[in-house]
């Protein structure tokens, strides 16, 4: 069961420890400085050899676990390294992702694998392994998975990316429906472009300018509005938020 807590008017996350893949750039770094500033440890887990630097950036006491998530021993290593720095984890924020476009019928069965693997199938193992760290030690605890706008409509080029995010979706749904008895609460968010340094190069100019126009809110997302979103759904003050998806697309998905 999750139970009740009364309603905290600070949002606090004060102790709690979080596990952040894709935590060294980003989202997954956006997300940890806002945890940071809530006074949550960080294990932040990245294939960037620098993610142990990035972790003590903001903290001293925070690690970074350099590694692939889509390798099992590395993502059993990195719960361990977690638990050995800090006693426990509380959260975990599946950021990691990778994005490339290429028209249906031109795809290749490897680059659909693998992104398939890295954006669905290691986010899911992710989640079963903190999920089975929870149950058996009869902890409560909260997930959250990036998903997409991509995962809730068709994008052009985007066949592959889609067919992930939006599987991410149904494997958030699933898990909080199996693991809410445990107490541990499972939710996805949708961002539409969200400016990441990688976002910039992506959708500055004509290209990005055109887009926005078909947005409601008429601007892409920064990435200090997700974190902050991310922080709340890991807060206390969304106990009864499970098996959500939170579109974050300034109502482009509303059309």
């Amino acid at each position: 069961m999750i139970p009740y807590k009364k309603t905290d008017a600070n949002f606090s996350l004060e102790g709690k420890t979080a596990l952040i893949t894709g935590g060294a750039a980003g989202i997954g770094y956006a997300t940890a400085e806002f945890f940071a500033k809530k006074g949550v440890n960080l294990v932040l887990a990245d294939l960037n050899s620098g993610v142990d630097a990035a972790a003590k950036k903001l903290g001293p006491k925070n690690i970074g676990v350099p590694g692939n998530v889509c390798d099992a021993a590395y993502r059993k290593n990195v719960i361990e390294a977690g638990l050995k720095a800090f006693g426990k984890i509380d959260i975990l924020v599946n950021s990691a992702g990778i994005v490339a476009l290429e028209k249906a019928e031109c795809i290749s069965e490897d680059f659909w694998n693998k992104t398939i693997s890295v954006n669905l199938t290691a986010g899911f193992m992710m989640a079963q392994a903190f999920g089975a760290y929870l149950i058996q030690n009869k902890l409560p605890g909260s997930i959250v998975n990036i998903a997409s706008q991509a995962g809730v409509i068709a994008l052009d080029k985007h066949v592959a990316y889609c067919a992930s995010k939006g599987g991410i979706i149904s494997m958030t749904q699933v898990l909080a429906l199996e693991w809410g008895k445990y107490g541990i609460r499972v939710n996805a968010i949708s961002p539409t472009v969200v400016l990441t340094e990688l976002g910039h190069k992506a959708w500055d100019g004509p290209v990005g300018e055109a887009f926005k126009k078909e947005i409601p809110a008429e601007r892409f997302a920064e990435p200090d509005e997700i974190a902050g979103v991310i922080a709340f759904l890991c807060s206390d003050n969304a106990a009864m938020i499970t098996g959500h998806n939170l579109l974050i697309d300034g109502g482009y998905t509303i059309k």
